[in-house]
């Protein structure tokens, strides 16, 4: 009789440090289960054996198989740490997913062993457990992704037809990239059954519509998308409808159109009746209230003009069915991938597209439309995106040196005080043990300094910075705080305290309004991080981009973040249990961050302006937290009339007349505009500067373009200034002015030419003589894939004091990890105030490669 045959007899493994593996099975009686709590799981089982542990969950008609990556502690050699947790989550046992069933594959013994042997690895247990883990791979799994998606967005700006000759009208490429993160979130609420599944499925939605063809049609986007995205996304569920009137008009953007394209219109509207209004400004029409002949625009072409097809408005812009739904089409991709609305963290990730994957997209989509980029980007995948651990890195260092400064430790000891707030920012030390580790005292403290802090990233492109801000705090105040008490009790003071300061322009009713919603939230969201996360938002993060379509990107991913911890119900009176998301353009907004309004001082010295930008500031603040259409048009409105008497009043007190223009045509609102100015206290209504500035400005050489660039900022007052530099060297020196003073802590990824160029002498002095170096770091070229530039990353205090910095050529070492171990760092001496003979070898290999560092400056 003819038996089975393992495959280790075949191809015996052997053993290495590792000598056997174990695997569970576990039964769990709940229909849905976090990733957290099957990580959770994992870990322990992995804690009691001295071998991998594999662990297969099965729970409601699902499977989940998890492996965890095992590391020795970079701090203390003698604990074994346990990594990441990689998870195949929620596979359908009845109808899997196609991308599960080829993740599964590769998983299987005769495959990994393909892999040793193709990869040349030993043939032992150690490689094996190598080999399992390239196959849970997030990182080839993006490139993979991306690479296909780049070749759509090709193709799409090749055979889809958009709107030109207008008052604004966008690149081609421009329109395809919002197309692409406008869907791209859609897929994430999709996941989190927010949105019929059946209006991206072909055969289901070539029933609904009139004569569909694949090919020569495009009446899906139009019919399906738009009304998708304008009229229901974007709008309450008991005021969606057609207009009553037999012609809508542009200026109703929250009705549906299309009809006569429509072979069942009560069947397409039951499925968007499935849907809850998001909010946000995610899905406003960028269209204008103007006709076009009275100077208005056309972007989104949202009309209901279909009479004649030659005349028609949205025979402007034409997005052939063929580019959803053929073989290469977008939605034919998606379906070839799983998605989670959780952003995969370094302690747990699931095998799916995250929605980090939002920022990678869009970030290397300009790249490749960038004349300074275009070629370099076309070359490659995913290099212009910070990585996630460089990213988390400066994070942890910029946030420990914010809140040791503002907090003291009970016992004075200020060296372990850093240490234990980095243990309290480490993912993979995220024990419920922050009773033990620090007192109630310090608790407190902890929690008051992250409600104070805030953070800006002046580059802000997709959000990568500021998103990683928010995950480390969150979890912080998830250890520190984990009923939402104190952290509630933060948010009331803070409102009282607004309400004291604004009590003869608000009535009693309104105050009341947002303490009582404030409670409901946290009644609600009380062991959730919904709470966590808004306030986080609302209070303490920030971002400015040249670009709308980056500040758009980066607002995408914040509002997943909150989409992901509401749960939904089944009743549409209540919006089927989601909170509307709050509205995030005077949080992120477009606007050159390198240019200042000119006489900005003189504005501060009428009453009557100082009232105009509080009425501003207060009418901000209520059109962050309005959920309706109607709440939203009367805030605008408002604001609209604001900055025109602000500017009124600018020019009575003869302001120069340029600036208080700008003042007065600055629309927050506007999606389509990016102001060539920025003013932290105008747009923000923060005037003490930031406790955190932090990213990864561009690159991009002042003398390009005949020196065009450089023309523009030649004037502008920046000591550091040079016309052979580069634009990241102002970003140093802006970011510097927008810190607190003597206090604040800046946190950047550039180019390290800086350091060495003749160029650079400018910035390096004005680095000697502002700041204080805590962290530097030679990164080489390795940090982005292909990259043409070697980096490094500066992280100092605004003013001068007397910390220790630290210093690391990352070339120079023979272990690549990141970031580098405690004891390979040397210290950072600036150049002069020892001879060479003085200094150590780690030294000396420091400072022989980041030669003029430091005061005073070797020239």
């Amino acid at each position: 009789m003819q038996t089975d045959r393992s495959p280790f007899q075949d191809a015996p493994l052997a053993p290495g440090l590792l000598e056997s593996y174990l695997f569970f099975a576990i039964e769990l009686q709940g229909a849905r289960y976090s990733r957290t709590a099957l990580a959770d799981v994992t870990r322990q089982l992995n804690r009691l054996f001295p071998m991998p542990v594999v662990v297969l969950f099965s729970y409601a008609d699902r499977l989940s198989l998890a492996v965890v990556h095992r590391r020795q502690h970079q701090r203390d050699p003698g604990r074994d740490v346990l990594g990441r947790v990689s998870l195949i989550r929620d596979i359908e046992t009845k109808h899997p997913h196609r991308a599960h069933l080829d993740i599964l594959h590769a998983l299987s013994l005769p495959e990994r062993l393909h892999w040793l042997a193709a990869h040349q690895q030993p043939r032992t247990f150690d490689g094996l457990l190598t080999a399992l883990l390239s196959a849970l791979d997030t990182e080839a799994l993006n490139k993979r992704f991306y690479t296909a998606l780049f070749a759509w967005f090709t193709r799409a700006v090749a055979e889809a037809t958009f709107p030109t000759n207008q008052a604004r009208t966008l690149p081609p490429e421009e329109h395809v990239i919002r197309l692409i993160t406008r869907l791209l979130f859609v897929w994430f609420v999709k996941e989190k059954g927010l949105i019929a599944a059946e209006l991206f499925t072909e055969a289901q939605v070539a029933a609904l519509l009139k004569d569909y063809d694949r090919d020569t049609g495009d009446a899906y986007y139009r019919a399906v998308v738009q009304n998708l995205f304008f009229a229901t996304l974007n709008t309450e569920v008991g005021k969606r409808g057609f207009s009553r009137e037999k012609r809508a008009t542009h200026r109703d953007f929250s009705r549906y159109r299309y009809r006569r394209e429509m072979q069942d219109p009560a069947a397409l509207l039951a499925l968007f009746r499935r849907t809850p209004f998001i909010n946000g400004g995610l899905f406003d029409c960028l269209d204008s209230e103007t006709a076009t002949t009275a100077g208005g625009w056309r972007i989104d072409c949202f009309t209901d003009t279909v009479t004649d097809p030659e005349r028609r408005e949205h025979g402007l812009l034409s997005i052939p069915n063929r580019l959803f739904f053929d073989a290469d089409g977008l939605l034919t991709l998606f379906d070839k991938f799983t998605f989670t609305v959780e952003e995969n963290t370094p302690a747990e990730q699931d095998v799916a597209l995250d929605p980090e994957l939002l920022g990678k997209v869009f970030e290397n989509l300009l790249a490749a439309v960038t004349p300074e980029t275009r070629e370099t980007a076309r070359k490659q995948t995913g290099s212009y995106y910070t990585p996630r651990a460089v990213v988390e890195y400066m994070v942890d260092e910029a946030l420990v040196a914010a809140v040791a400064d503002r907090v003291s430790p009970d016992d004075g000891d200020a060296a372990f005080w850093q240490e234990r707030l980095r243990y309290l920012l480490d993912y993979a030390d995220a024990f419920d043990d922050a009773e033990r580790v620090f007192s109630e005292t310090e608790r407190e403290g902890i929690v008051r300094a992250i409600a104070d802090t805030t953070v800006l990233d002046p580059a802000v492109g997709s959000g990568a910075f500021p998103m990683g801000v928010l995950h480390k705090l969150t979890l912080a105040l998830r250890r520190l705080d984990p009923d939402n008490r104190r952290w509630e009790a933060l948010q009331k003071e803070r409102a009282r305290a607004r309400m004291d300061q604004a009590l003869e322009t608000r009535d009693r009713g309104e105050r009341d309004a947002e303490l009582l919603d404030i409670s409901a939230t946290f009644e609600r969201y009380r062991d959730s991080d919904f709470g966590r996360k808004l306030y986080l938002i609302q209070n303490s993060l920030f971002g400015v981009d040249i670009q709308p379509v980056a500040s758009q990107i980066a607002k995408l991913r914040f509002f997943i973040s909150l989409a992901i911890e509401q749960e939904p119900t089944a009743d549409a009176a209540t919006n089927y249990g989601i909170k509307p998301l709050p509205n995030l353009e005077t949080r992120f907004v477009a606007a050159n961050t390198l240019l200042g309004l000119h006489h900005r001082e003189d504005m501060l010295t009428s009453p009557r302006v100082r009232d105009l930008q509080r009425a501003l500031q207060e009418n901000r603040e209520r059109h962050f937290h309005a959920t309706t259409r109607t709440m939203k048009r009367k805030y605008r409105a408002q604001d609209e009339k604001l900055r025109n008497a602000l500017a009124t009043e600018l020019e009575h007190l003869r302001f120069p007349a340029d600036a208080a223009r700008k003042i007065a045509i600055w629309d927050p609102y506007d999606q389509n505009a990016s102001a060539d100015w920025f003013d932290a206290e105008y747009m923000f209504g923060l005037t003490t500067g930031f406790d955190v500035v932090l990213g990864n400005p561009p690159y991009v050489q002042l003398q390009k373009n005949g020196g065009a660039l450089g023309r523009v900022y030649t004037d502008a007052g920046f000591a550091t200034f040079a016309r052979t530099g580069d634009v990241y060297q102002l970003f140093y020196e802006q970011g510097c002015r927008l810190l607190t003073p003597d206090a604040g802590v800046l946190s950047y990824i550039t180019s390290n030419s800086w350091l060495k160029a003749e160029y650079g002498k400018a910035t390096r002095r004005y680095v000697a003589d502002k700041l204080s170096v805590l962290r530097l770091l030679e990164m080489g070229k390795d940090v982005f894939e292909n990259a043409i530039v070697d980096t490094s990353v500066l992280i100092a205090r605004n003013g001068k004091r007397d910390e220790a910095g630290k210093a690391v050529d990352m070339d120079r070492l023979a272990a690549k990890d990141f970031p580098p171990a405690e004891p390979l760092w040397g210290p950072f001496v600036p150049q002069g105030e020892r001879p060479w003979s003085a200094l150590s070898a780690p030294e000396r290999a420091v400072m022989d490669k980041m030669e003029a560092v430091g005061t005073p400056l070797k020239e």
